[in-house]
């Protein structure tokens, strides 16, 4: 099983959407970063874990659990014309962009950017990174079990 963090900004699509998301499962679509695209389309199986992070809005952070809930297949928003992630260049028979589904665990306590920082344990995580911008960064076991924790300890 692999880990992942995956980032959305609340405005277009958060947490509680995803609470509310018919069988608490969504595409995750819109990716149009090459390395992003190849971590969904190459790297995630269904079952593995998903940090759902909140990003571009006041306070950044973990904002809940997840799954990989399918195999990758064709983003869709890249056919539509009038879509703001719509890519001329794409076809349906050769697709430039994929995504996976993403089923809810659970929502959580948010573990803020500021606190994730603060941890010594987390110092190498991808997306704590000077200059990282990906949206879907690949998580160590130990970075994962260590956030498991911190979200544990203050869930009360």
């Amino acid at each position: 099983m692999s880990y992942w963090l995956m980032k959305s900004e609340p405005d277009e699509f958060s947490i509680d959407d995803l609470v509310r998301a018919p069988k608490k499962t969504t595409p995750w679509f819109g990716v149009r970063n090459y390395l992003a695209r190849n971590y969904m389309r190459d790297a995630m199986k269904v079952g593995d874990g998903v940090l759902f992070y909140h990003s571009s809005c006041p306070e950044p952070g973990i904002a809940g659990l997840a799954k990989v809930a399918s195999t990758p297949y064709p983003d869709e928003t890249q056919f539509d014309p009038k879509g703001k992630y719509f890519d001329p260049k794409a076809t349906r028979e050769t697709p430039r962009w994929m995504l996976v589904d993403v089923k809810l665990e659970r929502k959580t306590r948010l573990v803020s950017l500021a606190e994730m920082r603060a941890e010594k344990a987390l110092a190498g995580m991808i997306t704590l990174q000077r200059g990282n911008r990906l949206s879907i960064t690949p998580v160590s076991p130990a970075e994962w079990k260590h956030i498991g924790g911190l979200i544990a300890r203050d869930a009360g």
